[in-house]
């Protein structure tokens, strides 16, 4: 139904737009999910213990489609196994000017330029008191006018405001749309970065798993730096990817805006970085796939590459919440193949 009936009305209209005409429609009339969308899958044989944690099912919800832990229940309730909010930077800020969000249809990509546009901290952790079982991930970030030298601090505030309302903390330093944040992942200030606040973290009496988000854009010594970094720092591990600059073999009118592109073309990159720190680092840390799925398929090609669980974005948006369940059928599809 979502592809045949609402996809098409949605996409005929912007999409920012239509992002908080849904997070309306799911927050106001809950009767859509329960009859209209399919049913979740709930098995103990999708439950996965990674880092520490629990997941119930190991598809999550990618950063940057619930900023602000709006509506982290709700989405939930679809049957991701874990949201992740953000991201999330000290103060409030609006983001770059509209517009900033172009679909791709030919490509089932999408190109985006949001420039962490958040209410700030404090908002997403009054939203966060009232979670109640659902696990969930924090993207945190520094604010656009912080200078790089000073965005430890920012990363320090959010990690501190956040810390009793997460149960794990993501380090983005690989958005494309704040300027110069990507300069953040060479060597030394990514190291100085994560040490900071994995010696915050110790101190704490249960320390939260910190992982790294990274680009896909990165090179292969740039990974081997990663995978020196994620062993010399000791955090949790690394999401892999974010968005990517690249633009190649693209068909659709917009190929040429500036951004962050994600979706289908970014799958096989997404892939081939998952499979390199799995392979170079001898599976020394948990990888959380992202990038490009779209499919059960996809999916299962991740966590064949060495992810150790999934998110989903731009897949969602294109194939809608059946993606969820199709995914979790084919893991215990194929989960029993191997037990018999």
């Amino acid at each position: 139904m979502y592809k045949s009936l609402i996809r098409p009305i949605l996409f005929k209209f912007d999409p920012e737009k239509v992002h908080h005409f849904t997070f309306t429609l799911l927050k106001n009339f809950p009767f859509f999910t329960k009859f209209l969308l399919p049913k979740p899958i709930s098995d103990p044989g999708l439950e996965r213990e990674v880092f520490g944690l629990r997941f119930k099912n190991p598809v999550g919800l990618a950063a940057g489609f619930d900023k602000d832990a709006k509506m982290f229940s709700e989405l939930s309730d679809l049957g991701f196994g874990f949201i992740e909010i953000g991201t999330i930077t000290p103060k409030p800020q609006p983001g770059n000017p509209k517009k900033r969000l172009f679909r791709l249809k030919k490509d089932h990509a999408i190109i985006n330029r949001m420039g962490f546009n958040n209410e700030g901290v404090d908002i997403a952790v009054e939203r966060l008191k009232k979670n109640k079982n659902v696990l969930i991930g924090g993207n945190i970030g520094k604010n656009k006018i912080t200078e790089n030298e000073r965005a430890v601090d920012d990363y320090k505030v959010c990690f501190e405001k956040l810390y009793d309302y997460v149960d794990y903390f993501v380090v983005n330093v690989s958005s494309p749309n704040t300027p110069n944040l990507r300069a953040l992942q060479e060597k030394e200030p990514l190291t100085k970065l994560l040490g900071t606040l994995q010696q915050i973290n110790r101190q704490k009496d249960q320390p939260k798993p910190i992982l790294l988000k990274i680009a896909p854009d990165l090179t292969e010594e740039q990974l081997l730096d990663i995978i020196d970094i994620v062993k010399n720092t000791g955090i949790a591990g690394v999401i892999a990817t974010n968005t990517t600059l690249s633009r190649e073999n693209l068909l659709s009118e917009d190929k040429n805006e500036s951004g962050g592109l994600s979706g289908k073309p970014l799958g096989n990159r997404s892939t081939e970085v998952i499979r390199f720190l799995s392979e170079k680092s001898h599976k020394a840390f948990p990888i959380i796939g992202v990038g490009g799925i779209h499919s059960a398929d996809d999916a299962l090609e991740k966590l064949a590459a060495g992810a150790s669980l999934v998110q989903l974005y731009t897949g969602f948006i294109y194939e809608g919440p059946k993606l969820i369940r199709d995914i979790n059928e084919r893991i215990l599809n194929e989960t029993k193949k191997l037990v018999n």
